[in-house]
């Protein structure tokens, strides 16, 4: 099964997208993850991502679309694969369509995880990361035992600044943009499902595998 996840960020795709991965036994993909993986490889795509990378620049839709197939070649994809963050634009989506059609593939499910902004802009002013060890906590749904310390270290937590309100909307709005037409994209495929993304983690899991059919 090859399914791309769709969200605000915030909207706990990334979540949703390792749980899906791990039940369907099949990968979870982020072009993130790619760049990463060939960067400390050393191989060629590798070496040319890095170099738009450390200029300070994106990494062209088209080396990332030849990063994303070459992913999607190896073994492990056999049985499909979880795309989480991409594609994020239409161009994106519709090289990717292309791209799978030469292959003879297509993506089976688009999975819209969807929040209302509000949501979204107060679920995200709640989180609270350690300064030390890193780890995560939210104010309401995964408190620290003791208020503004971290379980683990003992360190200070913080409100990052990627989850301010003032940022949290501008990414939102970047959002809406660029990747809310990929749901309109997708619907015209045929393969979008939606999915109300403000209920529990668990309940949102088990809506999803229920509009997959697994």
């Amino acid at each position: 099964m090859k399914i791309i996840m769709l969200g605000a960020p915030g909207a706990g795709k990334g979540t949703q997208a390792k749980r899906l991965a791990d039940r369907l036994g099949i990968p979870h993909i982020s072009t993130g993850d790619i760049f990463r993986a060939n960067i400390k490889n050393g191989t060629d795509l590798g070496k040319k991502a890095k170099a738009f990378m450390d200029a300070g620049g994106l990494v062209p839709d088209s080396l990332t679309l030849e990063l994303v197939m070459d992913r999607i070649g190896q073994e492990d994809c056999k049985d499909g694969y979880v795309f989480d963050g991409f594609p994020r634009t239409i161009p994106q989506a519709e090289a990717l369509e292309s791209a799978l059609t030469a292959i003879g593939q297509k993506i089976d499910f688009a999975v819209d995880i969807d929040v209302p902004d509000e949501n979204i802009v107060n679920r995200m002013g709640g989180r609270r990361a350690c300064l030390q060890c890193g780890a995560t906590y939210h104010l309401v749904y995964a408190a620290p035992k003791k208020e503004g310390v971290c379980d683990r270290c003992e360190g200070s937590l913080t409100l990052r600044d990627d989850d301010k309100p003032e940022t949290v909307k501008k990414r939102l709005e970047v959002y809406h943009q660029q990747t809310q037409p990929l749901i309109d994209f997708y619907q015209s495929r045929d393969c979008l499902v939606r999915v109300d993304g403000t209920k529990d983690v668990e309940e949102v899991f088990l809506s999803i595998l229920e509009l997959l059919g697994v």
